[in-house]
């Protein structure tokens, strides 16, 4: 017997198996358990598709420049504090918990060989859909995500000695000073990392705003964001307390060049520019600039001044990002080194 196929019964084939998905669906049959598994043809299927995303995206969406060449601290710290639970680390077992996961994390000291720095960069900042990777948990902060680059493509090489110095401190017993001083250094100076400010010399006010701050998701910082998560208030006014007291900005007079000078002193009134000492001179209820490290206050200029290829329209119309757009990019540099003193 022949059965002649028409448009109507082939129509009426979809909507019968389209009712049978639903009706299997609604049965409560399919077993979603992370303890049963994937068959090995969904395995195989949902990593094809990924990996052939990732690099599609990647090539097209993912920076020419994906992997920072300093500043291994902080992706440090924030990978020994997020990351190394489900991936773990040199010297350090992922927990079983978490390896219980279908899919489980893999182990990038191997997997990361097999993915280049812009497709590692398009999986940290955009994550993975079905599976426990997340986005990068701040907007507009690539400057995070290329310092994480270089540390996931160091992990494959990285000794257990390297990982602890990258992430621990020797000395104290305060558990969340420590914690703090993994990054920021025991005395508060970022253990010479180019993207850490000095916090000693701050007021404590400002340093306790700003752990508010990003806490609440009001400023952008992956790293920290979660490092200061979970702070109680209390908490936050000993920490603030603790590094504001060291040493660190002060008695330093700014010095260099008379075009950065007259920015910190003038602004540029041609382009709607007010002048640095407004805010942040000594006794002001902003963060004290002079004595401050050159490289970190150059990154944070750039980083708000956004895309040059996106219109000030469209980027964030807060005060800093647009007092960033309107120094010229040629004394961004001259004007960090002036306030740094040096």
């Amino acid at each position: 017997m022949t059965i002649r196929i028409t448009w109507a019964r082939a129509a009426a084939a979809i909507v019968a198996l389209a009712l049978a998905g639903l009706l299997f669906a609604w049965s409560g049959v399919f077993n979603i358990a992370a303890s049963s598994g994937h068959w090995k043809i969904t395995d195989w299927f949902l990593h094809w598709t990924m990996r052939n995303s990732v690099r599609t995206y990647a090539a097209v969406t993912a920076p020419d420049d994906p992997k920072a060449k300093e500043g291994l601290v902080s992706a440090a710290g924030l990978f020994k504090a997020s990351c190394a639970s489900c991936h773990g680390a040199p010297g350090v077992p992922p927990l079983p918990v978490m390896q219980a996961a279908t899919p489980p994390a893999p182990d990038l000291s191997i997997n990361a060989r097999e993915w280049t720095d812009k497709q590692i960069f398009w999986i940290l900042k955009h994550g993975v859909k079905y599976t426990g990777m997340p986005g990068w948990a701040a907007k507009d902060r690539d400057d995070e995500v290329r310092r994480m680059v270089a540390f996931v493509r160091l992990l494959p090489e990285m000794t257990p000695a390297t990982y602890r110095s990258l992430t621990e401190v020797p000395g104290g017993t305060d558990a969340k000073i420590a914690t703090c001083a993994g990054c920021h250094g025991v005395d508060g100076r970022g253990r010479g990392q180019p993207d850490m400010p000095v916090l000693g010399g701050q007021s404590p006010a400002n340093l306790r705003a700003a752990l508010e701050a990003y806490a609440t998701g009001k400023r952008q910082s992956a790293v920290m964001a979660n490092a200061a998560a979970t702070l109680t208030p209390e908490e936050m006014t000993r920490l603030a307390d603790h590094f504001a007291a060291m040493p660190g900005i002060g008695g330093v007079t700014p010095s260099g060049s008379t075009a950065a000078a007259r920015i910190d002193r003038q602004g540029l009134p041609k382009v709607q520019l007010p002048a640095c000492s407004i805010c942040h001179a000594p006794g002001k209820p902003y963060p004290v600039l002079a004595g401050q490290r050159a490289s970190y206050i150059a990154q944070r200029l750039r980083n708000w001044r956004g895309d040059e290829t996106v219109v000030d329209a469209r980027k964030s119309q807060s005060t800093m990002p647009v007092i960033a757009r309107r120094i010229p990019e040629d004394m961004i540099d001259p004007l960090a080194r002036y306030l740094a003193g040096r």
